[in-house]
């Protein structure tokens, strides 16, 4: 399965150093952020070989009509080097005729967690300890606590996002439209893709990659 690689932080394209280390006009040397050109059950199995040993979260079980329309990993081009994933699924509801829900986690200073919740920090910082968090929900067998973030470069209504702790990394929620986190509960799930059984056999693949 063939890979495309951009820039984590901006989603731009990469060149090379001197001594060969991806590069990126803006932000400088980065671990590249890989995606595959379609989205299926081999390029899920080839981007967990990449996002190890970073867990991949898939909201699950997936609800009627829902599907994995995007996955990828920040990593070098071997197993075992990974230090980001991320997915995403689409679908409705009643009240939204589209939705949206991206899950990445990631070591701090990555960065793309950042990019595609629209807020200018990489890291999260003194916000998440405010005030109280504003949601939990279960990953990795545990409830992590997640905070709400200000987007700084959309509309209040285009999307939300939410960042947490777990397990040493930062685990990011975000929906678009931002009403659609309506659908996120003390009792939501995220379960780690790399354990699955034959279930992953069965995952519904397709829908819009979106944009990065």
């Amino acid at each position: 399965m063939e890979l495309e690689a951009s820039c984590p932080r901006c989603g731009s394209s990469l060149g090379t150093t001197d001594q060969g280390a991806a590069a990126c006009a803006l932000h400088g040397v980065v671990v590249p952020f890989w995606r595959p050109a379609v989205v299926d059950y081999e390029a899920l199995t080839d981007i967990l070989r990449l996002t190890d040993p970073v867990p991949t979260y898939l909201p699950w079980p997936l609800g009627p009509g829902w599907s994995v329309s995007d996955v990828g990993a920040v990593g070098g081009a071997t197993p075992g080097s990974g230090v980001a994933s991320v997915t995403r699924i689409v679908g409705s509801t009643a009240l939204d005729s589209s939705v949206e829900m991206t899950v990445i986690s990631e070591d701090p200073g990555v960065g793309l967690g950042a990019h595609c919740a629209g807020v200018a920090a990489v890291d999260p910082g003194a916000e998440l300890t405010a005030d109280a968090p504003t949601i939990k929900v279960r990953a990795g067998g545990r409830a992590v606590p997640l905070w709400a973030l200000e987007p700084v470069d959309d509309a209040p209504l285009t999307r939300a996002a939410f960042v947490g702790e777990a397990e040493g990394r930062w685990l990011w929620v975000v929906v678009r439209p931002a009403a659609a986190a309506l659908l996120m509960s003390d009792d939501w799930l995220l379960v780690d893709v790399t354990g699955m059984g034959p279930e992953a056999l069965e995952m519904p693949f397709g829908g819009d990659r979106g944009e990065w």
